[in-house]
């Protein structure tokens, strides 16, 4: 029996490692590590086993990463948020490139099309 647990809680830690590597990469540098998210599809979830294991083990990665964690499973997707209080630079900075993507939206959508 103790090898099976000690299989379990070798796939655990990788699990763990995985979606660690996954958040981190979701983050934008300019950021600072802050307004961390990763969504996780119903063949993600599949491939990576349990869903209980998996919110746990995302909890874990975040802690790693400093985040105040949570998840939310919707329409069979999980997101994992990170819902730490923003600095205020940050939130500016975010803010800013929000309005900037908006403003591009925009100013596409008002062009002519080719057809």
């Amino acid at each position: 029996m103790p090898a099976k647990d000690e299989l379990a809680r070798r796939r655990y830690e990788k699990l763990v490692e995985r979606l660690e590597s996954l958040m981190r990469g979701a983050l934008k540098p300019e950021y600072e590590g802050y307004y961390g998210q990763l969504s996780l599809g119903a063949d993600d979830l599949a491939e990576m086993g349990e869903l209980k294991d998996v919110r746990r083990a995302a909890r874990e990665a975040g802690r790693r990463l400093d985040w105040k964690t949570t998840t939310h499973l919707v329409g069979g997707k999980l997101f994992v948020l990170d819902e730490r209080e923003v600095p205020e630079r940050i939130e500016r900075l975010a803010g800013d490139a929000a309005a900037a993507a908006m403003d591009r939206f925009w100013e596409e959508s008002r062009r002519p099309r080719l057809t």
